[in-house]
């Protein structure tokens, strides 16, 4: 098909809109073309499954589907020596929306620790300027069928031998300076499975933060774990270094919670609302911050309401969809529809400006960077 680049640019103007975005992850593309070492995520802690799409000075993180899955699909423009990033054109039905940009592979993957190591192993490219790494690849929970979190797939890349069980605060801070130096990253994000300690991953997070603090002081890093037994660690991550904090409900309802995430939900709300109420004191309103996964099973009202109860604490409801993950019990669960998440981008958004907060004004993190989710383009909007 021959596309006319003229009304592609026209086509990128007046459709990278907000709702372009919150379609987009919901629906995902198929079948995605990439250059060879553009940055991706597969599989992973969490959610995600997904590739960097860049709409001028806009990243989102978008969810790749198998063919057919999508009416969305990516199609690679010539090489230009005049743009340094790999371009191409977003089809919709094979027609042309938008002209996006794919971020390439950035310098620090090229290099190797002194034992032959490879950088891209111990942290990765996230969006455009974010450096983030599983300080442990491993989860109390993960192989045990009862209390396994069903759309989590964090074993798959340490099988697959693209990570390592646990990343060093030395080897961390050795790669965080290299991609500061080489590729401007701007932030940092540090998660951990749950090992089977009451600090929950704590220790080790203060540990690495301390070490890349030492090494680039002035990168701002977030660290994201499940509330500790003993909230004392929650000080001891900021004494460390660490500017935000992640502790990630995801689900909101009991019975959701113990359908998906059996093991993680026997940490009650009220648990977190302790914790949450203790890292705001420490950390700042709008520097907490938890996800909320719509698509688990929650009812929409659900969601908005904790949202708004949350935002009103001091802490960031990042609302992103529910991304299935091949291998995982729900691999083969439909994502939100778009229009679901339109409506609850508007609703959340609308709590979180009245709560005086903002994803601007969080210091580092996933709400800061904002690709997994179109939630900082509606507060922006509404």
């Amino acid at each position: 098909m021959a596309i006319d680049s003229g009304s592609v640019e026209a086509a990128a103007v007046g459709t990278a809109t907000v709702g372009l975005y919150a379609d987009l992850q919901a629906m995902g593309v198929s079948d995605a073309e990439a250059p060879a070492g553009a940055p991706g995520r597969r599989g992973g802690a969490g959610p995600s499954d997904h590739r960097a799409l860049s709409f001028g000075p806009a990243t989102v993180m978008v969810p790749m589907r198998a063919p057919g899955r999508s009416p969305y699909r990516l199609r690679l423009l010539p090489s230009d020596p005049d743009q340094p990033q790999p371009r191409a054109i977003l089809l919709r039905e094979m027609q042309p929306v938008a002209e996006v940009a794919l971020p390439a592979a950035p310098n620090f993957y090229r290099l190797a620790t002194a034992d032959g190591v490879p950088y891209w192993k111990i942290a990765l490219l996230h969006a455009r300027r974010v450096l983030a790494s599983t300080v442990m690849q491993s989860c109390v929970r993960y192989n045990d069928e009862g209390q396994a979190c069903r759309f989590c797939a964090i074993g798959t890349s340490l099988k697959e031998g693209r990570t390592l069980a646990r990343k060093t605060p030395a080897q961390l801070a050795e790669v965080a300076e290299a991609a500061v130096r080489l590729d401007g990253i701007e932030q940092m994000v540090l998660t951990t499975g749950t090992p089977a300690t009451p600090d929950r991953g704590a220790a080790h997070l203060a540990a690495c933060v301390a070490a890349i603090k030492q090494a680039v002081p002035s990168l701002p890093i977030q660290v994201q774990c499940e509330p500790p037994d003993d909230l004392g660690w929650l000080a001891r991550l900021k004494e460390a270094g660490a500017d935000t904090l992640g502790m990630h409900l995801e689900a909101v309802e009991p019975a959701v919670r113990a359908a998906v995430m059996p093991g993680k939900a026997e940490l009650s709300l009220e648990r977190y609302d302790e914790a949450f109420a203790a890292a705001v004191t420490l950390f700042g309103r709008g520097q907490v911050s938890t996800y909320l996964i719509a698509g688990l099973g929650d009812r929409p009202e659900s969601i908005v309401a904790v949202a708004a109860r949350l935002a009103a604490m001091g802490v960031y409801p990042f609302l992103v969809p529910f991304v299935p993950i091949a291998g995982t019990p729900m691999a083969d669960t439909a994502p939100p529809p778009a229009a679901m998440m339109d409506e609850l981008y508007r609703r959340v958004a609308a709590s979180i400006r009245r709560a005086g907060l903002s994803s601007g004004d969080g210091k580092a993190g996933c709400a800061k960077c904002g690709a997994c989710s179109a939630l900082s383009s509606y507060e922006a909007s509404s």
